[in-house]
């Protein structure tokens, strides 16, 4: 029936559903799992996806890593919880704020052989949520206690984001005049999969058959709005906006993938941690993300959307480059893009060049 709920629309449900702290039923064959982000978790809830021991604590190998746990599945670690365990022990573990205040933390046992695959997509679904990538996982015997608890249930098999990612639909487009570029245009693109709305900047009006001027530009609420001094990318949004508009036309992808992917909240955490000493790369694998969360694939999408194959890329980023032709947009110049150095954020651009590649 059409009334009912498409594999992406459950997957928003169950997105939406772990933010607020809400388990979700993970299916796959026969068997199923409960499923719940910690930081969102509530003591009711932690005692009784807990109490009775068959819960496991998954967290990625990156954060494993920092706590000296053993990631036997590889990308994660399925860690045991202690008879004793508590809801702020299971938050000290998935939370490195107080990792040098309290290093000692295990040891940890963690769980060797059986199929991770109910973890490892209660972690990606945590992530795609901006949540701490860290999750309670307690097996499920009874087939219909997430009916009766009236749960989202996600199968494996079908409704997993597809390997093409999501498809993305035009809602609006208006005349927006800018003081960096007066003939400007924005565009709303709205997902399919009820995540976060992405936007086009077009100056002027591109011609189609040649490559346009392009920046993909990832936002940043602390650089772009409020002038942090901690990153570059407020000077670099408004330099890209400049060179389009001495050009006369351009295209600025502006999309809502704060913090190199892994949200606001998350980004001010490793915000906390580089003020403990920790570099922007070290500070995201504490928490348990990689380098670089985003996904580039969007930009090529909206590009297309537009009716462009052919770019010249306005970043220092090779990584951009490499996922435009991977994605079948023609990158014919790097335009660069250096802009924004401060003795504040110096140290954090020698680290993007240093170990993501950057250009600078």
């Amino acid at each position: 029936m059409s009334l009912s709920p498409t594999p992406a629309e459950r997957r928003a449900r169950a997105r939406a559903d772990l933010r607020m702290g809400l388990p979700v039923c993970l299916r796959a064959g026969g068997e199923a799992a409960l499923v719940v982000a910690t930081e969102t978790l509530d003591e009711a809830r932690f005692a009784d996806m807990a109490g009775d021991g068959a819960a496991v604590l998954a967290i990625t190998a990156r954060r494993a890593e920092t706590l000296k746990a053993r990631a036997y599945d590889g990308d994660l670690a399925r860690i045991c919880l202690p008879s004793d365990a508590t809801l702020e022990w299971v938050r000290t573990v998935a939370d490195p704020a107080d990792d040098l205040s309290a290093p000692m933390k295990g040891p940890f046992r963690t769980e060797r052989g059986g199929d991770a695959a109910f973890h490892r997509a209660a972690i990606a679904l945590a992530k795609q949520a901006r949540l701490l990538p860290a999750v309670l996982v307690r097996p499920c015997s009874d087939p219909e206690l997430a009916r009766e608890l009236n749960l989202t249930q996600l199968d494996l098999a079908t409704d997993l984001p597809p390997a093409e990612g999501a498809s993305y639909d035009e809602v609006v487009s208006a005349r927006l005049p800018m003081a960096l570029a007066e003939s400007g245009r924005l565009h709303i693109f709205r997902p399919d999969d009820g995540a976060e709305e992405h936007y086009a900047v077009e100056i002027g009006q591109p011609d189609r058959s040649k490559p346009v001027l392009a920046r993909l530009h990832s936002a940043c609420f602390t650089g772009d709005l409020l002038g942090s001094l901690k990153c570059d990318c407020g000077p670099q949004l408004r330099g890209a906006l400049a060179a389009m508009g001495r050009e006369g036309s351009g295209i600025l992808l502006y999309l809502n993938q704060e913090g190199r992917g892994i949200g606001l909240a998350n980004k001010m955490r490793a915000y906390a941690l580089q003020d403990q000493g920790f570099d922007t790369v070290e500070a995201n694998h504490r928490l348990g993300f990689e380098d670089d969360e985003r996904d580039f694939r969007i930009g090529a999408a909206l590009l297309r959307e537009l009716g462009f194959s052919s770019v010249r890329l306005m970043t220092n980023n090779p990584a951009k480059i490499a996922m435009m032709r991977a994605q079948g947009i023609k990158v014919t110049e790097r335009v660069p893009l250096k802009v924004g150095k401060t003795e504040e954020n110096a140290a954090y651009l020698a680290t993007k060049a240093a170990k993501s590649g950057h250009l600078l």
